[in-house]
């Protein structure tokens, strides 16, 4: 995905300005001479190899940006302009990773920005559009380019990266919203559904990333909830991944478990969010009886985990009580949808809890469906309770 000026490496210069001009935050002042218990502390702190992190990630990304560059051809300065291919002054200092070493530095960015501070720090490079541009960038036209691309495994690597940051962190989703990540990430997965308009072969692996990068970044931020539950694409990407197109096309490929497990978990985060109303119910009415119907069903959904996940969630919402701010004329109570499908459920909930009591005591197929079991005996009483 080009950047809207026309610059496609504008990512990449952004990141290469930041670290240019980045001093560490530490103060100066007059040197003084270290007395013997300073020379003592620091040969200590040079043997047990302690790291600072704030240096390391500064360290990556210039190894991940010298990399990325050669990688696209690109010579980037740290205004973010292409230089058109001269030789840079410190050519001879870049750093040329391989995919794999790149992936190592990927991992072990992730796990320095698993702490909040750190992430933010790293936000504070500019390590946001920088990610961004990592996951969805595509070239384009018809200048001899169009072949150099990032490869899928780096695309994944930075979108692992982008949800460990932003999990549970409101500034970093903050900003990821003013970076407009959403509408990039939801095309994101789209350019590499099956049947795509961009050419791309279909990669599953690729959609739960984005999924679970879109999940972390909205999941308990208002603002975000909402702008997401207005966004007709991501509604369409949610349908998508919970495997609502195969069902209507009547085709045999259904979108990967794990794909339906993290569309599911963000669904269920939408609907039982602490800001869920009556009207963003009824926004996701086409895929809360698509659960009914199919997603808490063994013959459409063999995966027990996803099944268990469908059940729970319609439970939470049958007992759901709407916000007091809701207004009355926004949507029906979300248990009158669930309802409608109740004759359905309770089919099939009496055949699959009797099928799991008649397993045999201590197998390992019983122990494997007992939360299953659970679930559904909850369910079942949240239906007779929903409909007093």
């Amino acid at each position: 995905m080009a950047s809207s000026d026309g610059n496609p490496f504008q990512w990449l210069g952004l990141l290469k300005w930041s670290l240019a001009y980045s001093d560490g935050t530490r103060p100066s002042g007059d040197v003084k001479p270290m007395n013997k218990d300073d020379i003592e502390f620091l040969e200590k702190v040079m043997k047990e190899g302690i790291i600072d992190e704030g240096e390391r990630m500064k360290s990556i990304l210039k190894d991940l940006t010298d990399s990325l560059e050669t990688m696209l051809g690109a010579n980037i300065t740290a205004d973010g302009n292409d230089d058109g291919g001269g030789e840079s002054k410190q050519e001879e200092k870049r750093k040329e990773l391989d995919e794999d070493d790149m992936l190592e530095l990927f991992q072990e960015l992730r796990d320095i920005v698993e702490q909040i501070d750190y992430a933010r720090a790293f936000m504070a490079m500019g390590g946001i559009p920088f990610l961004l541009g990592c996951a969805t960038y595509q070239t384009t036209g018809n200048d001899g380019a169009t072949d150099r691309t990032i490869p899928k495994s780096i695309r994944k690597g930075a979108l692992g990266v982008l949800s460990t940051m932003c999990q549970n962190n409101p500034p970093v989703q903050l900003s990821l919203l003013e970076h407009g990540h959403m509408p990039q990430l939801i095309q994101l997965f789209l350019d590499y559904t099956p049947g795509n308009d961009c050419g791309n072969e279909g990669n599953d692996s690729i959609r739960e990333k984005a999924v679970q990068a879109l999940s972390a970044s909205i999941r308990g931020h208002a603002m975000a909830e909402h702008i997401f539950c207005q966004n007709k694409e991501g509604m369409v990407m949610m349908q998508i991944g919970l495997g609502m197109q195969q069902q209507k096309s009547n085709t045999t490929t259904k979108p990967s478990a794990q794909l339906r497990k993290r569309t599911l978990f963000l669904l269920r985060a939408l609907l039982t969010s602490d800001d869920a109303t009556n009207e963003r119910h009824a926004q996701f009415e086409k895929l809360i009886s698509f659960t009914c119907t199919h997603g808490i069903d063994e013959r459409w959904e063999e995966d027990a985990e996803i099944r268990e996940l469908g059940l729970a969630m319609l439970t939470q919402l049958l007992r759901h009580t709407p916000k007091q701010t809701d207004p009355p004329s926004k949507g029906e109570k979300v248990s009158k949808i669930i309802l409608q499908h109740k004759i359905y459920i309770g089919a099939i909930g009496v055949e699959r809890i009797g099928a799991i009591r008649n397993l045999e005591e201590g197998s390992e197929d019983r122990e494997y469906a007992t939360l299953e079991l659970e679930e559904w005996e909850a369910l079942m009483v949240a239906l007779v309770e929903a409909r007093k």
